[in-house]
């Protein structure tokens, strides 16, 4: 005869099934998140992606970028096909700082590769980029506040600082530098052209919790007022204010007098490190207070918290440049915790982007890319490899054949007949360029780093011939990261 369970015994039996299944789940979970793509992308795919992308988006007589594929042509402002509008609109004024940072990564990745016909190539579409964007977006007068071709925004400005600093390290041109200046301290200082008092909450000014970081814009457009204490100071102006100060810091010559003008046009070496440092530590205080994760921007009260890609992207780059210029671990510590949470918060389960679909969102991968290769690189955090490998094939496998473009979703097949933003359309291509296939796949050497690792040169190789991945020459002593050295790649660790 058949004993019946005791109720006891059917709760155990079921608690026990349900552990169970939450331990398939996990393992599951686990299994999927280890599984290694496999990786197919020659650096030849990549260069056609970019190539693509460019051939698909760029007007070819303004030689500035469409805001989508159903666009004719690229003259004035406008949301594009989403607003059924197809009346030649161009791609927002900051995210074409964001295309034109591509052509500078090609360039450098075609020198860094020592492939003098792709230097050649992408000089030249850099120089019609340049002359394009310049002659439509008002000489870059960025005292001309008109809302079709001029500036009107702090961050704007600032994204197109960060570019021509750039631009001015990878072809040399004074003029890059001059205007990159100009620029950032028209961001500063504000203009007396349009009125307003500048992007600077300065501390002496707004006292507590008011004072301290970058104001986001000016307002109205028109006729500015001056800030008010409660104005709002978002992560997309402060973070670029850093990079920006920092890149001019490593651009600028030694020895400038010390101007003495209410709103100068340039500054010391000196004083864009001083800064930086201020508004870093200002904005990581507030918008970045603990486990990697960025506010969206403060009004006076608590952080806002929304994930956004991009602020993500500068607060890693941010911190990458200032740990590169001090040496200070909180830095590079910040940098992989943000970058830390991008691949554990911010993807799906196989560690894929998440897309941002809202207007001008598509953009954020693409500035992810321009900082990401710092913490792989620079810090040699070589574990995140997988994931942007991931993203790359992913990307890769998804995208429109007959075109070479991906729309921006990583996840979702791109058609022939779909319409494609030039922000969403950047992310693969973007990725690619900084993450060349061969340095993804050909043996890495590694190497610890001792006490004297300024002996490098004389125990390996000639320290003359030494590059980091995007073609910039190192001198000793190196730090933790990745080095092109006598034609073999390092890993310091």
């Amino acid at each position: 005869m058949a004993t019946k369970s005791s109720p006891y015994t059917a709760s155990r039996w079921l608690l026990c099934l349900f552990l169970y299944s939450i331990f398939l789940f996990i393992s599951g979970t686990n299994s999927l998140l280890a599984q290694n793509v496999t990786f197919t992308i020659t650096d030849a795919m990549q260069w056609k992606a970019y190539d693509d992308f460019n051939e698909a988006l760029i007007d070819k007589t303004s030689n500035i970028y469409m805001a989508d594929t159903e666009q004719p042509s690229a003259n004035h402002r406008g949301n594009g096909a989403r607003d059924n509008d197809r009346s030649g609109c161009a791609a927002a004024i900051w995210c074409q700082a964001i295309y034109y940072d591509m052509v500078i990564n090609a360039y450098n990745r075609a020198k860094a590769e020592g492939n003098e016909e792709l230097m050649n190539k992408y000089k030249e579409l850099h120089d019609k980029i340049y002359r394009g964007e310049k002659a439509h977006y008002v000489n870059f007068n960025f005292n001309d506040a008109n809302t079709n071709t001029g500036w009107f925004i702090y961050d704007d400005i600032m994204w197109w600082t960060c570019a021509l600093a750039r631009a001015y390290e990878a072809f040399g041109a004074s003029e890059f530098l001059v205007v990159s200046e100009r620029s950032f301290c028209r961001v500063w200082y504000g203009s007396s052209t349009v009125g307003d008092d500048g992007s600077y909450a300065d501390p002496a000014r707004f006292s507590g919790k008011a004072g301290g970081g970058m104001f986001w814009e000016w307002q109205p457009i028109n006729n500015p007022k001056p800030h008010q204490a409660g104005d709002f100071r978002s992560a997309c102006i402060n973070f670029p204010t850093v990079i920006a100060a920092s890149l001019l810091h490593q651009l600028v010559p030694e020895g400038r007098p010390v101007p003495t003008q209410a709103r100068p046009q340039r500054q010391t070496k000196e004083w864009y490190l001083e800064k930086a440092i201020e508004i870093y530590d200002w904005a990581s205080k507030t918008l970045a207070p603990s486990n990697g994760r960025v506010a969206d921007g403060i009004h006076g009260g608590d952080p806002e918290y929304s994930d956004h890609l991009y602020n993500q992207a500068t607060y890693i780059g941010a911190s990458c440049l200032l740990y590169k210029l001090t040496g200070e671990e909180k830095y590079k510590t910040n940098a992989i915790a943000g970058t830390r949470y991008v691949f554990s918060r911010m993807v799906n389960s196989r560690r894929v982007l998440k897309y941002e679909n809202g207007y001008e969102q598509g953009i954020y991968a693409a500035i992810f890319a321009q900082y990401l290769p710092m913490v792989v690189y620079d810090l040699g955090e070589t574990s995140f490899l997988q994931y942007i490998q991931r993203n790359m094939q992913t990307a890769w496998d998804n995208r429109d054949p007959e075109r070479g473009l991906q729309a921006g979703d990583f996840t979702k097949k791109t058609s022939s007949t779909d319409v494609v933003e030039s922000y969403g359309g950047s992310g693969m291509p973007a990725l690619m360029l900084m993450f060349p296939a061969h340095s993804m796949t050909d043996g890495i050497h590694a190497i610890n780093e001792q006490p004297a690792a300024d002996n490098l040169q004389s125990k390996l190789f000639n320290f003359q011939s030494a590059f980091d991945l995007h073609g910039r020459p190192f001198l000793p002593p190196f730090r933790r990261g990745i080095y092109v050295m006598g034609g073999r790649k390092i890993i310091v660790k």
